[in-house]
């Protein structure tokens, strides 16, 4: 089996990287990798059955940017997409505006109590030129759940999925030519309205703008060294770890910026209770590999349930892996081969070593790696190489 899972997974990776690097446009799947491509559990969504592809056509100019210098930065693209709530709770029908500031209230409820919450996603340029979307209804979903946690009105998922497709047609030139990088979309939803007393905002305003992105981290695509944080925690039981609330995230500031300070790349975070059980890193999931066994904590309220953690999951399961979502003690860190990390920001990156208590551990981050094969699939489907029988892309 491991033979067979080397051969197809070099298979792959040459085609991917080979689209990383802007390879020919008429790369196809290659001869006998039938069952590498095989995808069988549930049909195209009805979201991309009524999606209409956009005529990708010479008008469609680049951005004047230097696409092989990208970080993950904030750069300002062309439009934004807006909308507010109406007293009903409901919201108005959206529309593109040029991108610039957001006028808000000094008594807003997102300024004095913090009531808002946040989606991030992707658009990615096929070779042909068209644009794809990766799952936005899950951030759709996600958000009305972190909605309804965070007491605020939201779209529906229609609603959101049209902003986000509207938002990255919009800005179509800002998203890097293939293998360059991706268009970062940002749906944003904030208690606008003024409020004095702790209680919900009035009003809420949905806006999605973006930026073109490449790497997350700094080392770009080089194995990350994380640091196991004893002090700080991220979340607590009965908090809103389990939603993407924009309180979750000034928190860890203060560990993440001692950790760089120390070298590393991040911070891996232990439960707040027993403080002896694995929950994720600052912004990202965390997976531990032994043998054919693929476990990560389970997500119970403190944990994010990740869109790509999910897609990692399912890819991963339909490859033969056996993956258990569990309890993982932190001690469990010094018998795994393999560790990595997963989120829309920093997709799937390789952990090449993990501190805790001075002790470190080291793992395997090879082209042989897991991570390297679950990489090479989800990119594949992200980037139109490998047919999409899932339906999770949506061509626009």
């Amino acid at each position: 089996m491991a033979a067979a899972l080397l051969r197809r997974t070099a298979c792959l990776r040459s085609l991917v990287h080979q689209s990383l690097r802007g390879g020919d446009a008429s790369l196809r799947q290659p001869k006998g990798a039938d069952n590498y491509y095989r995808y069988t559990s549930g049909t195209p969504s009805c979201l991309q059955q009524a999606s209409s592809p956009c005529v990708y056509s010479n008008e469609d100019e680049y951005a004047d940017l230097d696409w092989d210098k990208l970080g993950f930065g904030s750069i300002p693209t062309d439009y934004m997409y807006i909308t507010k709530s109406a007293k009903d709770g409901n919201f108005e029908q959206g529309h593109v505006s040029r991108y610039g500031s957001v006028e808000l209230n000094p008594a807003a409820g997102v300024l004095n109590y913090g009531q808002g919450i946040y989606e991030g996603t992707k658009a990615y340029r096929k070779e042909n030129g068209h644009l794809v979307l990766f799952r936005p209804d899950q951030n759709a979903i996600r958000m009305k759940m972190g909605a309804d946690r965070m007491c605020m009105a939201c779209p529906s998922v229609e609603q959101f999925v049209e902003a986000v497709k509207e938002t990255a047609l919009a800005n179509r030139r800002w998203v890097p030519p293939p293998g360059k990088g991706t268009l970062y979309i940002r749906p944003l939803l904030i208690g606008s309205g003024p409020i004095l007393g702790l209680s919900p905002a009035p009003e809420f305003t949905f806006l999605v703008y973006s930026s073109p992105v490449g790497n997350y981290f700094k080392e770009g695509i080089a194995p990350l060294n994380l640091y196991v944080e004893e002090e700080f925690h991220r979340a607590s039981p009965g908090g809103t770890g389990g939603v993407k609330s924009i309180t979750n995230y000034a928190p860890v500031l203060k560990a993440l910026a001692n950790a760089k300070s120390r070298g590393f790349s991040d911070v891996l975070y232990l439960d707040s209770v027993n403080k002896k059980y694995l929950e994720e890193v600052s912004s990202c999931n965390v997976f531990l590999v032994k043998g054919n066994l693929i476990s990560t904590p389970v997500a119970r309220g403190t944990i994010l349930a990740g869109v790509t953690r999910r897609s990692i999951i399912e890819i991963a399961q339909d490859q033969g892996y056996q993956v258990d979502e569990r309890t993982i003690a932190v001690e469990e860190l010094f018998d795994a081969d393999e560790v990595f990390c997963t989120g829309t920001a920093v997709g799937v990156a390789p952990v090449g070593s993990i501190t805790y208590q001075n002790r470190r551990a080291e793992y395997r981050t090879k082209s042989q790696s897991v991570s390297e094969e679950l990489y090479v699939i989800l990119e594949g489907i992200r980037r139109g190489l490998i047919e999409d029988k899932k339906g999770w892309t949506i061509e626009i």
